[in-house]
């Protein structure tokens, strides 16, 4: 079956073998772009971009790549600085110094527009911040689709290109389903204030941008991974979040907030010795938040029940021996 996109749909098979059980049986998912062990469920790869371009590269001809990083979606002229021709000769010294004067030109040219010129300083600091933040090629892809449209429609103009471009991360993260706050985004950025925020009010409203809401669920996996749980806890913590949604108590709640929450319960459950201090670091949030929520969450002990409670049984109280009248 294929996609929407033209990929397949469904997950596909792969020769990859997984360093912890040495098994080569593994599947490709397309929607998280990872490659996982089928025998033990470790991720062996989350570049399945990087390897489909690799794959085709061997049975196809070399293809110019669109990309919004660079003008005109990437397809244009790059002269190279060697030294030698497509037939492998070596060039002459007066062809090789025309070439170069040609490079020069062609580098000016491609920077001709002042919009243009702008661009620079905010895809370098791009780049800058992927490898900070842990950015896959397609967030880093449409960052930069973001920050473009604003800057053709003037949005950039008097604002703090540090600024627009951390909501345009946030944006991207958020319409891929990757669970980063904006808090984080804007601490790895050097950036601290009430500005980050602003230009991204600014952005939903001047792009008429529909953001969807992020999944509770996936802020589970990211802060339990954080603090250190067991894998027991994790699933009391997914089987009450999954009442928590049925209830529709999650809307209008902060996510990462109301996983820290129902994480914080779960270790109380499972017996894990965990503060709320070591919840809140994680989630980015305070503690005061972590306690409205659960008293929100245990005043409704029906939310807060799983499969994994099990209630004690007491054994009758039988007399030893026969009872005496002291009096």
């Amino acid at each position: 079956m294929i996609g929407h996109d033209g990929r397949d749909a469904f997950p596909v098979r792969t020769s990859n073998v997984c360093s912890l059980c040495k098994s080569e049986s593994a599947i490709t998912d397309p929607e998280s772009a990872e490659i996982v062990c089928t025998k033990c469920g470790m991720v062996i790869s989350d570049k399945i971009e990087q390897t489909r371009h690799a794959l085709e590269s061997k049975n196809t001809k070399v293809k110019a790549m669109q990309t919004s990083l660079a003008r005109h979606d990437g397809l244009y002229t790059l002269i190279g600085r060697t030294d030698k021709d497509a037939s492998g000769h070596k060039i002459k010294p007066y062809v090789h110094s025309t070439m170069g004067r040609l490079r020069t030109w062609n580098l000016r040219i491609q920077t001709d527009i002042s919009t243009d010129r702008n661009l620079l300083p905010a895809y370098n600091e791009l780049s800058i911040l992927k490898p900070k933040l842990g950015l896959s090629d397609a967030i880093v892809e449409k960052t930069a689709y973001v920050y473009r449209k604003a800057q053709e429609r003037g949005l950039i103009r008097g604002r703090s290109i540090s600024a627009v471009l951390t909501a345009s991360i946030y944006i991207s993260c958020r319409e891929l389903g990757i669970p980063k706050t904006l808090k984080e985004i804007a601490q790895a950025n050097n950036i601290s204030g009430k500005i980050v925020p602003k230009a991204y009010r600014m952005l939903l409203s001047k792009l008429d941008l529909k953001i969807p809401n992020s999944d509770p669920m996936k802020c589970i996996v990211r802060i339990a991974n954080k603090v250190g749980l067991r894998e027991k806890t994790k699933r009391i913590a997914i089987d009450i979040m999954d009442n928590v949604i049925k209830k529709e108590i999650s809307a209008g709640k902060d996510p990462m907030a109301l996983a820290a929450t129902v994480l914080y319960i779960s270790s109380l459950k499972a017996g894990e010795k965990k503060t709320q201090k070591d919840f809140s670091e994680a989630a980015g949030v305070t503690g005061v938040t972590i306690r409205k929520r659960v008293k929100e969450l245990t005043s409704t002990t029906h939310l807060i029940r799983t499969q994994y409670d099990v209630m004690p049984t007491l054994p009758p109280l039988v007399p030893v021996g026969p009872i005496r009248n002291t009096s």
